[in-house]
């Protein structure tokens, strides 16, 4: 069971085996309101995440006891806190492979410590300010999502439970792949492995078509092998 902590303490969870790099990036991001949890293997990682309210997770790849992909998809199950993982592989495969389970960012060994902490500054805001409020708007789309009202061009629409699922997950992550496990997760959390493949696709076409509105078009892109993407993808 988590423990409930002053919710003005942001609470960093570093997994990185290296003791001199977690102390150095706990000091590089250190200030005022912050506290941070050192962890050196999965194993402590996992303790950690069980036990504490986690608001951000710095995740190296390769752990002495396992791959940090392992502790990104459990997090993932049931979890959208931020994850930027570490890695010393300076491979595309790896990125990519870290971003379809969800990472929020990924940064390659060796890195400057001020660049990390703009990233860490960067995820930071923009979680915040998802937490402020939970609608989306911009020039074709108003969603306001806890009173399941949806315009496109103006108009209204009614989207089924599934759909607005779907929905907030792209918003909440403009130009990030999603992959379909993710989202398959999100939708169905308790059987996604037991639905149907098709499903997601039927799911994520009819979202689409109601999301075209009179210019008959929609920011869900396919990845093709990947997933999919609200707008254009980051790079």
């Amino acid at each position: 069971m988590k423990r409930t902590s002053p919710p003005e303490r942001y609470q960093i969870l570093i997994v990185e085996d290296d003791e001199g790099l977690n102390q150095g990036i706990a000091l590089a991001l250190r200030e005022e309101g912050i506290h941070f949890h050192p962890a050196y293997s999965l194993s402590q990682a996992r303790k950690i995440w069980k036990e504490e309210r986690i608001d951000l997770v710095i995740l190296d790849v390769n752990l002495p006891d396992g791959s940090g992909c392992d502790l990104l998809r459990e997090i993932r199950r049931g979890s959208e806190t931020p994850v930027l993982m570490l890695t010393a592989n300076d491979l595309e495969t790896d990125q990519v492979t870290g971003f379809s389970l969800g990472a929020d960012d990924y940064i390659t060994k060796p890195f400057s410590l001020m660049v990390l902490r703009a990233r860490v500054e960067r995820t930071r805001k923009r979680m915040q300010g998802q937490a402020v409020s939970s609608d989306h708007q911009d020039e074709r789309y108003h969603f306001r999502f806890e009173d399941m009202i949806f315009l496109v061009d103006g108009e209204e629409v009614i989207l089924s439970k599934t759909e607005q699922k779907l929905l907030r997950l792209f918003t909440k992550h403009p130009g990030q792949i999603l992959s379909r496990s993710r989202l398959a997760e999100t939708v169905w959390p308790d059987g996604a492995d037991y639905v149907d493949e098709n499903a997601l696709s039927v799911a994520v076409n009819r979202l689409r078509h109601k999301l075209g509105g009179k210019e008959k078009t929609c920011p869900i892109q396919t990845v093709y092998g990947l997933g999919y993407v609200w707008g254009k993808k980051n790079v």
